[in-house]
Order: structure tokens, then sequence, then C-alpha cells
């Protein structure tokens, strides 16, 4: 398990010095690690570059992946074994995109740190980039984000589905309609999210009706967006969408559902399919499906997304 260790801290730092400061070992201490790994295995694992680091062949990546999650099950293992699990403990970092946050985040934290005082929780909220680089790099253990555009590699729990909808000032001409269809907007000023995936589905959605957006500002923020369009300066098309019909500054929205109907968005929950799950995430697993998934069967869960 230490050559493991010492593998994955080479593989993360990209250098055997880096490593050996890190671990508070010697470089020929890290060496040895490897070429002890390399030799068990039957396997070159990397490849040594002089001034230029070390990179992992394809069998090191394959040993990567499943030795992160030998020592996630180890750690677990340590800390859970003295109580015999009665109390679940250890660390999890859950990551959440930013659009979602909001309105899905908070209930997760609170009831999962009711449920599990002594685990050590944390999040992040950013980008769905940056959220997908967390799960690789093993600085997030779960994330939830929208079921799109995701990478090989992961595996999921859908929590539930959430339709994408147009916003408009709540005294503009088209809010008297109870529903909008994408060609009564076309030609509106649009206030476009310009995050993925936010942008790449409502640009798919006027692509696939033979429509182009008439696009008058791009923001990377949810409330600036709701609120541009609170002014009167354009409409936008949101996914996720606050108990509350009014922008942050308190001007009224109005909501209409988009006719015919657009493709809904799935909303999982998405960790990394190689490694093993501690019972920390699982835990947040179950109480994930317990929160958001109460009339779906477990056929629900699917594999690699």
């Amino acid at each position: 398990m230490r050559q493991l260790e010492i593998f994955v801290s080479v593989a993360e730092h990209g250098t055997m010095t880096a490593a050996a400061d890190t671990l508070l070992i010697s470089q020929s201490a890290v060496a040895g690690a490897i070429n002890a790994l390399e030799h068990a295995f039957g396997a070159q694992l990397t490849i040594r570059r002089k001034a230029h680091g070390v990179a992992l062949t394809a069998a090191g990546r394959y040993v990567l992946d499943r030795a992160k999650g030998l020592l996630h099950a180890a750690t677990d293992l340590e800390l859970h074994a003295a109580d015999a699990g009665a109390e679940l403990r250890g660390s999890l970092t859950l990551g959440c995109y930013g659009t979602l946050a909001p309105t899905v985040l908070a209930a997760l934290i609170d009831n999962y740190s009711k449920r599990h005082p002594y685990v050590d929780l944390d999040f992040f909220v950013g980008p769905q980039s940056d959220v997908q680089e967390g799960l690789k790099s093993g600085t997030l253990d779960l994330a939830i984000a929208y079921d799109l555009s995701l990478p090989n590699g992961v595996r999921g729990q859908r929590l539930f589905d959430t339709t994408p909808a147009i916003v408009l000032a709540a005294d503009h001409p088209l809010a008297s309609h109870p529903t909008l269809g994408l060609e009564d907007v076309a030609d509106e000023p649009m206030i476009l999210l310009d995050v993925n995936p936010s942008r790449e589905n409502t640009m798919m959605m006027f692509s696939s009706a033979g429509l182009d957006p008439n696009i008058r500002f791009r923001t990377l923020d949810y409330e600036v967006t709701r609120s541009l369009v609170g002014r009167g300066m354009g409409y936008a098309i949101l996914v996720q969408q606050p108990a509350s019909d009014q922008s942050y500054e308190g001007r009224p929205l109005a909501v209409r559902p988009i006719s015919p109907a657009v493709r809904s968005v799935p909303v999982s929950l998405i960790w990394p399919a190689a490694i093993r799950q501690s019972q920390s995430v699982e835990a947040m697993i179950t109480l994930a499906r317990q929160l958001y998934t109460p009339t779906v069967n477990a056929g629900s869960e699917h594999g690699d997304i």
C-alpha cells in the first residue's frame, strides 16, 4: 500500500522530486518504490525523462485509477475499524454545478450533516468543467451535475429531470401567453447564460428547431441573467427556477413553458467509476436518492454515463 501511495503521488505531482518532498522521504526511496511496483506487476508504469518529469504508460494509467480506489478503501477501513462502523467518519467533498447549487446543494449538506456529524464535509461550487476536473483529479469525491456531455469513466444516480423554460419580464408583451414557442422569441433580444452545459443545451434547442437566437448579451452568472431579464433587456432560457418569480433586484419575472415541449435535462449525482466509494460517499448517494428520487424505481441507477 505504501508503494501504491508513492506511485499515486508521483503521478499527481509529475516528478519524483515533488513526490518525495510531499511524502517527506528521499528521492531514492520514491524511485525504489516505483521500481518495486513495476517488478511486481511485470509492466512498465512510468516513463522517466530527465528534466521533463515522469509520464505514465498505458499500464500506469490503468494502475493509477485502481490504486486510488484501494487507497480510499484502506483509509475507510482504518477510520471505521475501531467502532466497527457504528459511527460514520472520514471526509467528503461534494462538487456542484453553479446554477444547481442554490436549489439542490443546501438540502443535501444540511441533511447529511445532521445524519453524520462526524464526517468532515466540504463542498465546491463552480462550472461543470471544473467539477469534472475535480472528480478526475480526486479533489472531489462526487458531484451534482447536469447529465449532459459528461466524460467517460463516470457513474451516476439520476436524481430528477428539469425542463427549460422561457423567462421574461412580467410586463413583457409575450408574458400574457400561457406558453411560448421558440419561434415566438427568436427575434427578441436574448440574454444568454454563456456557460456550459447551459449554453450548449440552449443553442441545440434553437438549432433543432431551425432557428437562430438574437443574442444581445452573454453572461456567466445566473442571477445577473435574471436581473437583466427583470429590467426588460431581453428574455432568457433557464433550466433551474427559484421558488420566487423575482429577480435579485425584486423585479417580477414571468416563467413560461416552451411549446412544443423541449427535452428535459436530467440532474445526476456522479462519481468516478474506477474508485471504490467510501462509506461516507455511499451515505451521500443514499441520502440523495431518498431526497430526490422517492418515486423512481431501483432501475434508475445507471452505469457509465
